[in-house]
């Protein structure tokens, strides 16, 4: 989950961590960055403060960082199937379940450290074929495939939670960010599953325009 919510939306890895299902409108399959998971700095100039919690749900990096993504059929599918797991856990493991909604979580329901998925990713780069990837080309790629397929650079700005557009351009524009062209394989994936709805801004919002009948729960007479 945690490669889904980088690579194919774009987001940072504490942002991924603080994910919750109460965040995914199942209607208009979108997604609401609130927060992230992460360790609050200590800030007391004496330094007595009680060891801060390297789980704790924090504020985003900035304002622009809390924003609506449209979610990909492929990536909806996955928060399905997970959403499955959780509630089998939650059931299975009632008196010790910590049920904080969490999507990237433990069979207990916990959160994840920050740096948990690292050797997880690294088994799944060398068992794909693939070179030593960094985690955030990742984010990179996303960004830089998004730009090459002439998205607009202020949309794109949104999905990636920049404060300035300028900022998508100048970091993300380049090239040289993108997997390598070498795994066509990889790109020409990359490029299926990445948003192809219409977007329109109205009111700092990033809207997807989706059919949703085929989504809503049969009705029963």
């Amino acid at each position: 989950m945690r490669v889904l919510f980088n690579v194919l939306m774009g987001l940072r890895r504490q942002e991924i961590n603080g994910l919750k299902y109460s965040d995914v409108d199942y209607i208009n399959r979108t997604l609401s960055v609130e927060r992230q998971l992460g360790k609050e700095l200590n800030r007391n100039p004496n330094g007595i403060d009680d060891k801060p919690m390297t789980k704790r749900e924090l504020p985003l990096k900035s304002s622009s960082s809390k924003r609506v993504l449209p979610i990909p059929d492929y990536v909806f599918e996955a928060i399905l199937e997970e959403r499955k797991v959780y509630e089998k856990n939650r059931s299975r493991r009632k008196s010790r379940f910590w049920d904080s909604d969490y999507i990237c979580c433990s069979n207990d329901g916990k959160p994840r450290s920050k740096d948990f998925h690292w050797r997880h990713y690294k088994e799944l780069l060398k068992s794909a074929g693939l070179p030593d990837i960094r985690w955030h080309d990742l984010r990179s790629t996303y960004c830089t495939l998004l730009l090459k397929s002439n998205f607009n650079p202020k949309a794109v700005s949104k999905l990636m939670g920049h404060a300035r557009e300028l900022v998508t351009i100048d970091v993300y524009g380049d090239n040289q960010n993108i997997i390598p062209e070498e795994i066509p394989e990889l790109l020409t994936y990359m490029e299926d599953v990445m948003p192809k709805e219409q977007y329109r801004m109205e009111d700092n919002v990033l809207d997807a325009v989706t059919e949703v009948e085929k989504y809503l729960p049969e009705r029963t007479e």
